[in-house]
């Protein structure tokens, strides 16, 4: 795919976006609570984006604000980055039914932290996006909360962790950190067959929400993302796979601390984004 060259602000700062992110405790409808930031958009009525971060199931940035929390807030939306409950400790459904509650509590809330009219979003990398797609899955089956969009970048789909791209990446060995986290997300054989577990092996993916999903040629992910985006198509589920402009070293940019966001795709990444957000067309149609 060809990348005209994209103009707009430069990505967020972590200094500005940290000063300004307001802590947030949100109730899972357990009795219990989950630790969450927002960040503010400047705009009233900006799109309200739930964001689940990388980090394999099992751990979560240690500094700064992820990559893609500042990509979405460059491109126009308040964000509320979820601090969801990590494996061992917390194994399958934990995650993604806080995810789910989120995602409740968010349209609640929605006009205090946006605006009445902001649409609600979920968006997430790696581990991340597996969980973005899982709370996009209950939405549908549980009628709510209302998604506009789901947003997944280099989503963690495949928990057999055994594409080529995974190999051609040359990661290390072969799903070593990816597999160890399957591993502790869904320690019983059973799990992996949930569709909340594996949303990309949901017997039925009708009535999900358009999908804007990132990848790249140098993305481990990239197999299962193409995969992903094929049986959504096939199940009348609008969505742009978007392969970013290389190099983007996935998934370095969802596990350092700070991320290092490249501007080679970053532009790209962000001027898609907005248009996805605002509901227009994020690709030319002969793409």
């Amino acid at each position: 795919m060809s990348t005209p060259a994209m103009s707009g602000p430069a990505i967020s700062s972590d200094d500005h976006l940290l000063a300004d992110a307001e802590p947030l405790s949100i109730p899972l409808g357990n009795g219990a609570d989950c630790a969450a930031l927002l960040y503010r958009a400047d705009k009233a009525d900006a799109p309200l984006v739930l964001h689940l971060h990388a980090g394999a199931f099992v751990s979560a940035p240690s500094e700064g604000v992820p990559c893609v929390v500042r990509l979405l807030h460059s491109a126009g939306a308040a964000v509320v980055s979820l601090q969801y409950p990590l494996a061992p400790e917390h194994p399958f459904p934990q995650a993604a039914e806080a995810a789910h509650a989120a995602l409740a509590h968010l349209h609640k809330r929605r006009r205090a932290w946006a605006g009445a009219a902001s649409r609600i979003f979920v968006a997430g990398e790696e581990a991340g996006g597996n969980l973005a797609a899982a709370a996009s899955l209950m939405a549908r089956d549980r009628a709510g909360p209302p998604l506009a969009g789901q947003i997944l970048f280099s989503p963690m789909l495949d928990v057999c962790v055994a594409t080529a791209s995974l190999r051609r990446a040359q990661a290390g060995p072969v799903g070593c950190r990816w597999a160890d986290g399957w591993h502790d997300y869904l320690p019983h054989a059973n799990d992996a067959l949930h569709p909340y577990a594996t949303p990309g092996a949901a017997a039925r993916l009708a009535g999900l929400p358009p999908t804007l999903l990132f990848s790249a040629a140098d993305d481990p992910f990239r197999d299962e993302a193409t995969a992903f985006a094929s049986r959504l198509r096939g199940e009348g589920v609008p969505v742009v796979r978007l392969m970013l402009p290389p190099p983007t070293h996935f998934p370095a940019p969802y596990m350092e601390a700070p991320p290092a966001c490249d501007p080679a795709w970053v532009a790209v990444a962000r001027e898609r984004l907005r248009l996805f957000m605002q509901g227009l067309p994020t690709e030319h149609p002969k793409n």
